[in-house]
């Protein structure tokens, strides 16, 4: 750009919930502007109103916002370039369009959908390359008229082509992939520029709004290369300069191998879902940044201002990015760990909520021992609704003891622990933790019974499991009638065995 200054936009399309590539994008292009010192811009792309949802602009901002995402322009802070949804901007880019059809670098096209069908059939019958055929071929001037006008008296409506320059080699040098060039005669012929519905289409609304907002540099996916000449024609015929473009790689599915598929249930990809789960921001954020791009040394966890100050986007990656849900699971636990007890608390008790286990407006005793269940399973927790599964002793009767369980509370020494330990809690008048330690240390004391042999009869007694969290702790949230009753149940079934 002329004055160098920093300008990059991210542009969803309001068709659905944030997914974790297009999340991407709009974090590649944030610290891009954030490093450099330069404007992060959102764009609506919402042309194609067939497949815009309710509600999808408010998802996709939310769930950016969410991540820790601000911006400097937007449809919801304005700016000096607005509007900024393409929907709005329709006369701005008529004239534009008209000009182009001035000038014959654009024409009307009335070819119907059923003529395209049988030509690009017909084509392939001949294995070739399905491609648009110039409707208008071998036509004087006068006769191309009167095609039209013919068109026009059967009540068809035309679309906008953009007369494609024959045999001309387009070519960038892409921020990520290197040297890229395309050929003109293979992008398959004239491509609409505006639909039949007076809207334009994406190919050109980006350029006239990357050029009209002055955007500097274009980072997105991959599947984006092959709309890249035909951009690069309509900024030659308007001669208008071209941002830089940067390609990240694709993002392939780590079990697979295979393109990450929106159609592939086997993976959560949307914001939202990871939002629903108990996932915090700031993991998401690190997970995601490292998905195609890497930073200098062996960490992979850091904050959100050392990314701004380390981003590179030159350390983008060419090879396609694999997307581990372990290792994000893996690195969300790393974040909970380090999180503020409050924040977990307020999570992970909403969960409790949504899977039953608590009433929905809990009192304040129950409001207490959800706070000590979930402290006691921080930090092994990767994200918040996993503390319905792995706190389920806490909430259902547990089954009957067998396996290995079984197993390791059949020797001789396990019925005299339970049994002392039986004895003692019932006279405790106070039932915490403390005091449950201070139980079990005494019949250590007592029996000489000690390690393995004294904790896990105890465990395995009052929660049927044979690891857990703490184990004074565990025993103080089952609570004292509860763990009575599942000791004299086990004691029960060892006499039987």
């Amino acid at each position: 750009m002329a004055n160098n200054a920093i300008r990059v936009r991210y542009a969803p399309s309001p068709t659905g919930h944030l997914h974790i590539g297009n999340a991407r994008t709009a974090i590649f292009n944030y610290l891009f502007a954030r490093h450099n010192k330069g404007k992060f811009i959102i764009r609506i792309e919402d042309t194609d109103t067939k497949r815009n949802v309710a509600d999808g602009e408010k998802s996709q901002l939310d769930n950016l916002k969410w991540l820790g995402l601000d911006w400097d322009e937007g449809p919801d802070v304005g700016g000096d370039y607005g509007p900024y949804r393409q929907s709005e901007r329709k006369d701005i880019y008529t004239p534009l369009i008209q000009q182009l059809i001035d000038e014959g670098k654009a024409y009307e096209s009335y070819r119907t959908e059923e003529q395209l069908t049988a030509d690009r059939d017909a084509q392939k019958a001949r294995g070739e390359m399905p491609h648009y055929e110039y409707e208008y071929e071998g036509m004087t001037e006068d006769q191309k008229a009167q095609a039209i006008a013919d068109a026009k008296a059967k009540g068809l409506k035309p679309v906008i082509r953009f007369r494609v320059p024959k045999n001309h080699e387009y070519a960038w040098d892409d921020i990520v992939k290197g040297k890229v060039s395309f050929n003109s005669d293979t992008i398959g012929g004239d491509f609409v520029i505006r639909k039949r519905d007076g809207m334009p289409t994406y190919n050109f609304a980006v350029v006239c709004d990357d050029h009209l907002m002055k955007i500097s540099h274009v980072f997105r996916g991959d599947d984006h290369v092959a709309n890249t000449p035909k951009q690069l024609m309509i900024y030659e015929a308007f001669g208008w300069q071209a941002p830089r473009f940067g390609h990240m790689s694709l993002i392939i599915s780590a079990d697979t191998g295979k393109k990450l598929s929106k159609r592939d249930e086997s993976v959560l990809q949307f914001i939202e879902q990871y939002r629903k789960l108990g996932y915090l921001p700031d993991a998401m954020f690190n997970f995601i940044l490292l998905l195609g791009w890497s930073p200098v040394g062996e960490d992979e966890i850091f904050t959100k201002k050392e990314f701004i100050k380390m981003y590179d986007e030159t350390r983008l990656s060419k090879s396609p990015a694999k997307f581990d849900s372990k290792k994000l699971e893996w690195i969300n636990n790393q974040y909970v760990k380090e999180a503020d007890n409050s924040t977990i608390m307020d999570l992970a008790l909403r969960q409790l909520i949504a899977g039953g286990n608590i009433p929905e407006n809990p009192d304040s005793k129950t409001i207490e021992w959800a706070r000590q269940l979930i402290m006691l399973y921080k930090r092994e927790m990767s994200y918040m609704a996993q503390i319905n599964d792995m706190a389920s002793v806490f909430f259902q009767e547990p089954e009957q003891i067998d396996g290995d369980a079984l197993a390791e509370i059949s020797n001789e020494t396990a019925p005299v622990v339970l049994k002392e330990f039986l004895e003692r809690i019932q006279k405790l008048d106070i039932f915490d933790s403390v005091e449950i330690f201070k139980v079990i240390k005494a019949i250590q004391k007592d029996t000489k019974i000690k390690g393995r042999q004294l904790w896990m009869p105890i465990r395995i007694a009052v929660t049927h499991e044979m690891h857990g969290p703490e184990l004074p702790e565990s025993v103080e949230l089952v609570g004292k009638q509860k763990a009575i009753a599942h000791i004299k149940e086990t004691l029960a079934q060892i006499d039987k065995a």
